[in-house]
């Protein structure tokens, strides 16, 4: 993304200054770190909204809560758990995919609760959905939990 609008920028000004004189290559090494600082500054704010929404979970999700409580027990069990790389990446992958299909299913739970609380037959659907998300990842946890145990005790 960062490259296709240097890219962008570059040929914008290429054309501007075209018409007028030559373009000089140590144009494109000084726009370069106002560019960086651009992107820097639109990753710091991106951030933020991230964390808001991190934050805005945890406060008002209390299944998004309880998720980040096996959590904080899980991934540091998985790292000691796994007996290589590939295996702690295993056993704390489905965890994270957990905690990713709790943050859309709040996300659209919130979304329909904020267009309107009586009853709707697509928004219950939509509900339904996220919530059949969130469970489809939960039965990854033992599932590969359980195969790793498996190796983990027959080895």
């Amino acid at each position: 993304m960062i490259y296709y609008r240097l890219v962008l920028l570059f040929l914008r000004v290429a054309a501007q200054k075209s018409t007028k004189t030559t373009l000089q290559p140590t144009f494109f090494i000084s726009a370069m770190p106002k560019l960086f600082l651009i992107e820097l500054l639109r990753l710091i704010s991106a951030t933020k909204y991230s964390v808001a929404g991190l934050i805005a979970a945890f406060k008002h999700q209390a299944a998004f809560k309880h998720e980040i409580f096996w959590a904080f027990f899980l991934i540091p069990f998985a790292v000691y758990l796994g007996r290589t790389p590939v295996e702690q990446i295993l056993l704390i992958l489905p965890v994270v995919i957990v905690l990713i299909a709790e943050l859309i299913n709040s996300a659209i739970e919130t979304i329909v609760d904020r267009i309107g609380t009586d009853f709707n037959e697509l928004s219950g659907r939509a509900k339904d959905i996220g919530s059949a998300a969130v469970f489809v990842a939960l039965l990854l946890v033992p599932l590969i939990w359980g195969l790793v145990l498996f190796d983990y005790f027959i080895n």
